[in-house]
């Protein structure tokens, strides 16, 4: 395709030219501006870092290191050639390398490439919430970078370049190519820059023939991330925040917690991973009054003042808060409809269950118990199972349960 410039009724076309010949340069010129315009070759992406290089043993850089809305990190690799010089490989490499990024320590690459250009001030609390206000779900450990997306940016593409991507797509790679071609006309430099594969008009052909693996890989990740778990308490259906706030208000009655100091010795800061589980009322409500529950019934008066409860509870950090309330004696009942039973083993008139999610459950006579962790102990003594940890402590249900199903079935195999 030609570009033609209209003058006086006339078409003139644009001449071509290449960026060598123009002394434009890949790092200098052609990254820095993708940088400042990262949504023309890569929309809904927010830029990690820039020439990222911390791998163990290697020199290679990633060109632009970016994550997407759905908290797949997005490899960037810009060429300057008309060929593309077998990019494709290098960026397969560079995805291998960094698919096993943890959420913390992308928060420092994109806190430091925050420093580098200019914003110095940028704490870590505050890196992980710009990550957490761009992306559309739920940000955690578990469902960042379950993918890694390719963006390859070239003057343009050789037929072998061009063949081997369209071929590791077909295999449920997330591989674009966007050709930046540039025309001189006059003193200027004109960019086209356009996708070319997947090619937009025919994106939804490709969507449907590779519909069964996008199904498979989709229904894979709602297993693992999209955690839609709700919980029984206190006789209430409650989700992940909800039941945070209903057990810490049910323990502060119980216990007749007054103060601050009390409340951390039976609920530490650390439980809530990456954010503060307290802060003061005041603080929250000038900087993140979002993350935390702020409304009249929800905030805890105590002695040394009013304190909120963070809100911020997903499947990478709710285990803790379960543990926890295991060991303080309440029974809390997990309904998930993607749960399905692992182990089961039969004793007496029960049936003992080990779910997917961990989660146990005792039948007596196909009838469901409850609560369940008074009948494990007394079967634990039973068979002979320590009931302490190696610590001392009260082993929480999901632990006594899964030992009890463990020696129920050696016991069944002697």
């Amino acid at each position: 395709m030609s570009i033609f410039s209209l003058k006086n009724g006339q078409l003139n076309q644009v001449a071509t030219t290449n960026f060598a010949s123009e002394s434009i340069l890949e790092r200098q010129d052609l990254q820095k501006a993708i940088q400042q315009n990262i949504s023309v070759v890569a929309p809904n992406c927010l830029i990690l870092a820039e020439e990222y290089a911390e791998w163990d043993s290697s020199r290679k850089r990633i060109d632009l290191l970016a994550i997407d809305q759905q908290a797949n990190l997005v490899i960037i690799e810009l060429k300057r050639t008309d060929s593309g010089d077998h990019m494709e490989l290098q960026a397969l490499r560079y995805a291998s390398m960094i698919s096993t990024m943890t959420l913390e320590h992308a928060v420092d690459v994109y806190r430091n490439y925050k420093h580098k250009n200019g914003d110095i001030d940028l704490t870590k609390e505050e890196a992980l919430a710009d990550l957490e206000n761009f992306v559309e779900i739920e940000l955690d450990e578990t469902n960042f970078g379950n993918d890694v997306r390719i963006v390859l940016v070239s003057a343009d593409f050789s037929k072998e370049l061009t063949t081997s991507v369209i071929w590791l797509n077909e295999r449920d790679l997330d591989i674009t190519c966007v050709r930046m071609k540039p025309y001189k006309f006059e003193d200027n430099i004109l960019l086209d820059i356009q996708q070319i594969i997947p090619l937009p008009e025919a994106k939804d052909y490709q969507v449907k023939a590779q519909k069964k693996a996008e199904e498979r890989r989709e229904k894979q990740k709602s297993i693992a991330v999209r955690d839609n778990s709700r919980y029984l308490f206190n006789g209430k259906e409650l989700n992940k925040r909800k039941l945070v706030l209903e057990i810490i208000h049910e323990h502060i009655k119980n216990k007749g917690i007054t103060s601050y100091r009390q409340l951390l010795e039976e609920f530490p800061q650390d439980l809530r991973k990456g954010k503060k589980l307290f802060r003061e009322f005041n603080d929250a409500f000038t900087n993140e009054s979002s993350r935390y529950f702020m409304n009249e019934y929800e905030v805890l008066n105590l002695e040394e003042g009013k304190f909120v409860i963070s809100n911020q509870w997903g499947i990478g950090n709710i285990q803790s808060i379960l543990d926890k309330a295991d060991s303080l004696g309440y029974e809390i009942n997990i309904i998930n409809e993607n749960a399905v039973i692992v182990q089961e083993v039969f004793y007496q008139d029960y049936c003992i269950q080990k779910f997917s999610n961990k989660t146990i459950t005792i039948l007596k006579n196909k009838v469901i118990q409850a609560p369940v962790k008074p009948i494990l102990i007394n079967l634990a003594r039973e068979i002979n199972i320590n009931t302490k940890n190696s610590r001392g402590n009260d082993k929480n249900t999901r632990t006594l349960g899964a030992d009890i199903i463990e020696k129920l079935s050696e016991m069944k195999n002697v």
